[in-house]
């Protein structure tokens, strides 16, 4: 195996380290195939990316361990690779890189970034974002036509109001509808709009679409407008997602969402899908909107639904227990096992939606909580707070400032 190889690209030369390396052992695709997949989708992946400042999601010990979210770009770095300074809410602020042209994909894939997360704004204004993102979250037990259905709904709404619904599979459970938008309005005002999206949505098809924030509370398909928030991201279009089949993030046309599986959208279907009919998404830089309908009807439908607020913390509006914490989802499900074992009885009363499994951010990666929702079970029968089957800090040594 050579220790690198250099890909020429863009006018600019980006070196490969361990360019053997498989990276998705089912198709035996390599590190080298992942960059020159992202090469020959380079027109389509960067109008994603392009000017906007991403998060490196890092898979140095490849898909089936987590990655590590690196928000500061590496202090050795090619002079042409830029950065914009972002602020976060800890007070911190990161260094973080922005990509502008093909080589600069290629760099941050070599850095073991499979899927790219940018930000939904552009370098030269951080605070006024370009883009509203819906993320369709089915809860278990959805099936895909549903989530297909509540897609629809999102785009009825968003054309409703005067704004180009653009779909395109996750490349994981969901499916994300994103619209551009004049960068006339402040993070604040984006979340609500597509906040708005999500309880319209709701108003229109209640029976297969929730916009309720607390998990266990959600039925059917969770209209996620929180991914609006300043300092989230998504996996952008043409992103390759860290399954063992190489799924892709692919852009759609309406036409083809109707009847689109996500499990068809590999990476080397993909390839073959661009070199035949390009990009789906080619006229989306020209479509950008107002805001200013939605905000509107914010104004028409009233505030929002808040949570019930106790004493301290949130006060509970359904049974839970939580079951684990843990650094790795692996390390999660085999504490809930354990639970399982212990309480076979309650397990026979819980339907597929009352395992909630969390993956929560932390400094730099994502940890896990495992909690059940015991509301099917008779309240003679549920099982009190235990000791946790796991119990990591994910805090543990972190000074307030740490971001």
């Amino acid at each position: 195996m050579p220790p690198s190889q250099v890909v020429e690209v863009a006018g600019r030369e980006v070196t490969v380290t361990n360019p053997d390396r498989v990276i998705f052992a089912d198709g035996g695709h390599t590190k080298l195939d992942l960059v020159r997949y992202y090469l020959a989708v380079a027109d389509g992946a960067l109008r994603g990316v392009v000017g906007r400042p991403m998060i490196l999601k890092r898979f140095v010990k490849g898909i089936d361990e987590e990655a590590f979210f690196q928000k500061r770009a590496p202090k050795k770095r090619p002079e042409w690779i830029e950065t914009a300074t972002l602020s976060y809410r800890s007070g911190t602020t990161a260094d973080e890189v922005v990509v502008r042209d093909a080589a600069g994909i290629a760099y941050v894939v070599n850095l073991g970034c499979l899927d790219l997360n940018p930000h939904p704004v552009q370098a030269e204004d951080l605070d006024h974002p370009d883009e509203l993102r819906i993320d369709l979250d089915p809860i278990p037990g959805i099936d895909w036509q549903q989530i297909l259905d509540v897609a629809y709904v999102a785009k009825e709404v968003l054309e409703d109001h005067g704004l180009a619904a653009w779909p395109k599979t996750s490349g994981s459970r969901g499916f994300h509808v994103y619209t551009r938008i004049d960068p006339d309005w402040a993070y604040r005002d984006v979340r609500l709009a597509a906040q708005t999206v999500a309880r319209e949505v709701e108003n229109r098809a209640p029976d297969i679409a929730t916009s309720r924030w607390w998990k266990e509370e959600r039925e059917g398909v969770f209209v996620d407008f929180n991914q609006n928030a300043k300092d989230r991201t998504v996996a952008s279009a043409y992103s390759v997602r860290a399954r063992p089949d190489a799924r892709v993030s692919t852009p759609l046309t309406w036409d083809e969402a109707a009847d689109c599986r996500p499990e068809e959208y590999t990476l080397p279907t993909v390839l073959e899908r661009y070199a035949a009919i390009g990009d789906p998404w080619a006229g989306m830089d020209d479509s950008s909107g107002s805001l200013q309908p939605l905000l509107d009807l914010a104004k028409q439908l009233g505030p929002a639904e808040k949570p019930p607020k106790g004493v301290g913390r949130r006060q509970q509006t359904m049974p839970l227990i939580e079951i684990a914490r843990s650094k790795t989802k692996d390390e999660a499900m085999a504490g809930l096992e354990r639970w399982k074992a212990r309480h076979p009885s309650v397990v026979g009363h819980l339907q597929p939606p009352d395992i909630l499994v969390d993956g929560m951010r932390g400094r730099s990666s994502i940890w896990y909580r495992i909690r059940i929702n015991l509301r099917h079970v008779p309240e003679a029968e549920r099982p009190s707070q235990e000791p946790l089957e796991v119990d990591y800090d994910p805090w543990a040594g972190m000074t307030p400032l740490d971001g």
